[in-house]
């Protein structure tokens, strides 16, 4: 039997909600034993978010999938020592607290680090653990907007809006998971864990590559750009074609005549105002016009079909209904079969992440219910019967 690139990985999880428990589901498909630690009674603030599977959060049940639940007061002494004893066995503990919250109850790295100095700590916050702002409290959309993502999203001339997937918490979540593999690298040459500090701020700025360099090059300040890169020759971006959008990447000259191929006019590759990326720049409204009016002749996917043949990447624009039943998802296992014990079957996505000699399942085990590990990690710590809390009890 194949084995996770993780296998035997131990992550002790304090996340919650989206960018932590984000990291860790990532790790727990790939092998990792992730133990969620969880506030008693009501456990993961997503627990309590809609739309529902049953009596189950779609939220929560789509960020904590195979991962262990353990409901501990972290400011009771029975329940600390049921963590003391998780850290000794622990490759790696995780948090997205605010910074300064585990020091007040004694569970900061310096502290950690002391007691345990080959375990890997890592944090997700909104600003990160320096700076002026790192005691601010920050949402997904604030970080979108003081990073500057935002104000390159949405149409010319309009309000910028927030990109729709929670970009800022899910790009924290994958630079941590970057991050605490980089430091189980370096442990495995130091031997010593070490503090992956991550902030979502940090990671929208990061995310803004091109904007960036554009900037420093020119000065020039980049508002909306719709769907359009500005760095590259159009056709780039939406059209229209009879019954729907359509896009084209043809940034290029030698797509560009492809695409004048397929549509039936070669010499429109030749035309003056088009001749060329700077051409097109300088003409664009007119090349749209053009396009516009040559696609009205066929439907999307009259269009798809015979871009694909010459080589053009072109594609819909697909719903979430449309996305999850392309043929492409299902020959890369991107959905899979969860049954839950809890309230029966339901489907998730799958992991992105294809590794060779690594399974690849189709089915997951479901998100836990709240302390349904307890007494599982209670025993396997020797620590059944001592008196500790009991979230059921």
């Amino acid at each position: 039997m194949m084995e996770g690139a993780l296998e035997g990985l131990v992550i002790v999880d304090l996340t919650r909600v989206l960018a932590g428990p984000f990291c860790t589901m990532l790790l727990a498909d790939h092998g990792a034993r992730v133990i969620k630690v969880e506030r008693p009674s009501t456990g993961d603030d997503a627990r309590a978010y809609g739309p529902w599977y049953g009596g189950k959060s779609a939220y929560f049940a789509s960020l904590n999938r195979g991962k262990e639940s353990i409901a501990l007061d972290l400011k009771d002494p029975a329940d600390r020592r049921v963590l003391d004893a998780l850290l000794e066995k622990a490759d790696v503990v995780t948090e997205n607290f605010r910074p300064g919250t585990m020091a007040r109850i004694g569970y900061d790295w310096d502290t950690l680090h002391a007691r345990f100095p080959r375990l890997i700590y890592g944090s997700a916050s909104g600003f990160g653990h320096t700076g002026p702002y790192r005691d601010r409290r920050a949402y997904d959309m604030i970080v979108q907007g003081l990073g500057g993502i935002m104000s390159v999203t949405g149409e010319p001339g309009r309000v910028p809006v927030r990109v729709g997937p929670s970009i800022g918490d899910l790009a924290a979540g994958l630079f941590m998971t970057t991050g605490l593999l980089m430091a189980l690298v370096r442990r495995g040459r130091t031997g010593q864990g070490s503090k992956v500090d991550i902030g979502m701020f940090d990671c929208q700025l990061a995310l803004m590559e091109y904007f960036i360099g554009r900037y420093f090059a020119t000065g020039e300040v980049t508002g909306p750009v719709g769907s359009y890169r500005p760095a590259i020759a159009p056709p780039f971006g939406v059209y229209r074609a009879a019954d729907g959008p359509l896009i084209i990447a043809a940034g290029n000259d030698k797509l560009f005549r492809l695409l004048c191929d397929a549509l039936g006019v070669p010499a429109l590759a030749a035309d003056p105002r088009f001749a060329g990326g700077e051409a097109r720049k300088d003409h664009e409204a007119e090349l749209e016009r053009t396009l516009n009016g040559l696609l009205a002749a066929h439907g999307v996917e009259v269009w798809c079909e015979r871009f694909a043949k010459a080589g053009l990447p072109a594609g819909p624009i697909n719903r979430v209904d449309q996305a999850v039943v392309h043929p492409q998802t299902a020959a890369r296992n991107m959905l899979i079969d969860v049954d839950d014990p809890e309230v029966g079957p339901y489907r998730l996505v799958g992991t992105p992440i294809k590794i060779s000699g690594c399974p690849d399942p189709s089915t997951r085990r479901a998100a836990p219910a709240l302390d349904r590990d307890r007494d599982a990690i209670l025993a396997e710590l020797g620590l059944i019967g001592e008196e500790v809390h009991d979230e059921r009890a």
